[in-house]
């Protein structure tokens, strides 16, 4: 009997395994289901993913993001954009449970669940995002070729993260679009996307008035804009909008220009501070920042900002841009001249605009770190009671119910609602872990004597409640380096009184308490049980109003350190 060496049959093993894996990753063509790893709460996500036939990872292939509807998933979405509706007499949850046969398009398609009915905006979004870069990162993407639409609230998505993103978009096309109010004042980063707005003129669901007042504020910002109004149709104008495939022979007329002469972008929070060739590095979150940026010739600029500080230019790259010569900048109406090498940063001055490098101060607001409280819940977060004071066993059931309570969000809201796919943890203050601590937003329950983690944080946090009444109820936003505590003393939250601020977007869609509570408020609420005593946000320091304040020192229930 022949023997070989074991080192050869070791290689020979290697060389097998190694092939196998290779192999897994070579899916079939056609649609399937993916999942991506999230870590907003440990979980594998789906998305609905069209791959193409004979797929060639040696080519780059354009991409549509197909965003689904309200009471719809990532399964009925992908068919939705290939024009596949249902059978006669088949319900949605029957056209979930399998894919038709279609026609083969040269295009990678994703759809992604996005936790299921809760719009566009905060998990979801992200999630949007994260489904995006699984994607470039398992198959060959043309970057200047990814494309954005969606019908209904995914409609409304493809607004939302189209205007938010503009520099990823090659095009993108709403249909029956029911936008986020907030939405409107971006309008204008479309500039260099072209948009097709899809509408049936008798839908009673998204009212053709609103769409068409959509196309009129777009048109006014100078953006390329097609809209097609099918008369007599109602809520399901997707079927025109998707028929034949044709929205694939849409997109396939553009693709992106990473360096367009123009770029007209506006922004109220830092997670979304770039377009192109400008990033926002210091403005106020809340309040609308905008540039007007063009070049009228080589290495001439003009530029126009309202409520901006300090942006930068990224230029390497740019066809009029020449770094061997200086760089002539108009800043709203003063003019510099500037040697630039890849990148310029300019500051807004008591005497003007002037170049020069930007220190931000150690606590101010940032990417990350900005505010309001219904950011914390965008990303990875816990929530965590406290277990101080040698609590009873029925205090420590409560405080524990109090967490649990503020942590459902996958309340069941009916058939066509279904539930909110997204489960945090809940976790008592000595459960958490230094990873925790590290890499997730905290909620805290109770106050420096019942939660370790606040009395850990004290000598950091702004303020503290002394009620000893359980009167009042105290929450508020703060950073700890580059994340979140949202300290909840007092009463919850949840059980805290209207206030003057308008419920839009993603608080009013989802029917989960704790995302209406926190979009009822901004940065911090001091409460009793009839009343609100003072809400808002805290400044670009992170320092409360002088008027937030005394109103809070006329409580006698706050502490500030």
């Amino acid at each position: 009997m022949t023997r070989f060496p074991l080192s050869l049959l070791f290689s020979f093993f290697i060389l097998y395994t190694m092939n196998i894996s290779l192999s897994a990753q070579n899916l079939d063509s056609g649609p399937q289901v993916l999942s991506f790893f999230s870590d907003v709460d440990d979980t594998e996500q789906p998305y609905g993913l069209y791959v193409p036939e004979d797929y060639d990872a040696g080519k780059k292939y354009p991409l549509v993001v197909m965003l689904h509807g309200a009471g719809s998933n990532h399964r009925l979405a992908l068919r939705r954009v290939f024009g596949q509706t249902n059978r006669d007499g088949e319900t949605d949850v029957e056209a979930s449970r399998y894919f038709p046969r279609w026609e083969n398009r040269e295009y990678f398609v994703a759809s992604p669940r996005a936790r299921g009915t809760m719009g566009y905006q905060g998990v979801a979004e992200k999630d949007v995002l994260d489904m995006l870069a699984d994607v470039k990162r398992r198959f060959s993407i043309d970057e200047d070729r990814i494309y954005l639409t969606g019908l209904s609230m995914g409609g409304g998505g493809t607004l939302w993260i189209g205007l938010s993103y503009p520099d990823i978009w090659a095009a993108i096309a709403p249909v029956c679009p029911a936008a986020p109010a907030e939405a409107l004042a971006r309008a204008g980063n479309a500039l260099n996307i072209p948009v097709h707005i899809h509408q049936g003129g008798a839908d009673p669901v998204v009212v053709p008035e609103g769409v068409r007042a959509w196309v009129k504020n777009l048109k006014k910002q100078g953006v390329e804009v097609e809209y097609r109004e099918y008369p007599g149709v109602g809520h399901d104008s997707w079927a025109n909008a998707y028929g034949k495939e044709a929205i694939f022979d849409w997109f396939g007329q553009y693709k992106r220009n990473p360096f367009p002469t123009r770029v007209k972008f506006a922004t109220d929070q830092y997670k979304h501070n770039k377009a192109y060739w400008i990033t926002f590095d210091a403005f106020t979150p809340g309040t609308l920042a905008q540039v007007d940026a063009k070049f009228s010739g080589g290495n001439k600029l003009k530029i126009n900002t309202e409520n901006l500080r300090v942006f930068t230019l990224q230029l390497e790259g740019h066809a009029l841009f020449n770094k061997e010569l200086p760089l002539s900048v108009t800043i709203d109406g003063g003019t510099l001249e500037v040697t630039v090498d890849k990148t310029v940063t300019f500051l807004k001055t008591a005497n003007g605009w002037e170049s020069g490098d930007f220190y931000p101060p150690a606590l101010s607001k940032r990417k990350g770190v900005e505010g309001p409280m219904m950011d914390v819940v965008s990303t990875r977060h816990i929530y965590v009671y406290g277990t101080g004071g040698n609590p009873s066993e029925s205090e420590l059931a409560r405080r524990r119910q109090q967490a649990e309570k503020a942590a459902e969000w996958s309340l069941y809201r009916g058939e066509f609602l279904g539930r909110v796919m997204v489960f945090p943890r809940i976790l008592s203050d000595r459960e958490v872990r230094p990873s925790d601590l590290q890499e997730a937003n905290l909620i805290l329950f109770g106050d420096k004597t019942t939660n370790s983690l606040i009395e850990r944080y004290s000598s950091f946090l702004p303020l503290h409640l002394n009620d000893a009444s359980g009167d009042f109820g105290l929450a508020y936003v703060f950073p700890i380096g580059n994340r979140y505590v949202l300290i909840n003393s007092g009463r919850s939250i949840l059980d805290a009184p209207e206030s003057d601020k308008q419920i839009t977007g993603l608080s009013r869609i989802v029917s989960v308490p704790i995302l209406y509570a926190l979009g009822k408020f901004e940065d911090y609420v001091l409460f009793s049980r009839e009343e609100v005593v003072a809400h808002g946000r805290f400044d670009d320091q992170w320092q409360l109003p002088e008027d937030a304040v005394a109103r809070m020192k006329e409580t006698g229930v706050v502490t500030m350190p």
